[in-house]
């Protein structure tokens, strides 16, 4: 029973990359279970109603079920009533992409966001799913919060990444990272460019319990290295830093930061 739901969590989290849907072949080739298991479970989960196909042989997309949960537990958590606002403001000031992540069981996901670019190019990834820890400001910035050997441990369970989906900058090595993470300690923030995606920057500031000072959700402001180079990024630092002591101050109004802050 375990496998079988461990198969069906990776099929549901591998369409989550795939908004345009996938193809049975393409997943079972994907995740390396055989064809005809991956049928039964698409099955499965159609008949639940997480997943839909829209004609035969068509390809496999993510129902609308799972987005209402997502949505449903994040208005119930306060998440969106206490960072939204705080988010929307910032994202107006910067002018880019603003992104808040909740760290829970090992893992930092984006629950929320805020687009600022009002023109030209825009970075606006999908949310919902897990920062890259080794290569994104999001990931140093929690990695720095951390002692070098628990930021270790995280980054080996998740891996550092194949370097032909990640910038030319990211770093390959724990030297390389642990380099990163003293830079960000030191300033109380973290910087990163051409390392998630190439030709896109960002700079990433933790957002701690107001009790505990555990980290529980890192806020950042993303956008294209032509307009976001590092002397701007360090100009809207103490902006970045002002708006996570604003979540941190809210914190303990939202169940799902106390539960990060376990």
């Amino acid at each position: 029973m375990t496998a079988v739901l461990d198969r069906a969590l990776r099929l549901l989290e591998l369409l989550a990359t795939a908004p345009a849907g996938l193809p049975l072949h393409a997943m079972a080739d994907r995740l390396a279970i055989p064809r005809s298991a991956t049928h039964r479970l698409l099955a499965e989960l159609v008949r639940q109603g997480y997943v839909r196909q829209d004609r035969d042989q068509g390809p496999y997309r993510l129902s609308i079920k799972l987005v209402s949960l997502g949505l449903g537990y994040l208005a119930q958590s306060g998440i969106t009533d206490i960072a939204q606002p705080v988010l929307d403001r910032l994202a107006q000031e910067t002018g880019e992409l603003v992104r808040l992540g909740v760290i829970a069981d090992g893992r930092l996901t984006w629950v929320a966001k805020a687009q600022g670019a009002r023109y030209g190019l825009r970075y606006d990834p999908d949310m919902g799913m897990d920062a890259h820890l080794a290569s994104t400001a999001n990931g140093h910035a929690w990695l720095a919060s951390l002692t070098d050997e628990a930021a270790l441990a995280l980054v080996a369970a998740q891996g550092f990444g194949d370097p032909r989906q990640l910038g030319p900058r990211a770093p390959r090595t724990p030297q390389a990272l642990l380099q990163r993470l003293r830079a960000a300690r030191a300033q109380g923030y973290a910087v990163v460019e051409d390392s998630s995606s190439p030709g896109m920057a960002a700079v990433a500031a933790v957002v701690r319990h107001p009790v505990s000072q555990a980290p529980i959700g890192v806020l950042s402001i993303a956008g294209p290295l032509l307009r976001l180079d590092a002397a701007r990024m360090h100009r809207l630092a103490p902006a970045l830093l002002a708006a996570a002591a604003e979540l941190s101050a809210g914190a303990q109004a939202s169940p799902a930061f106390a539960l990060a802050a376990e």
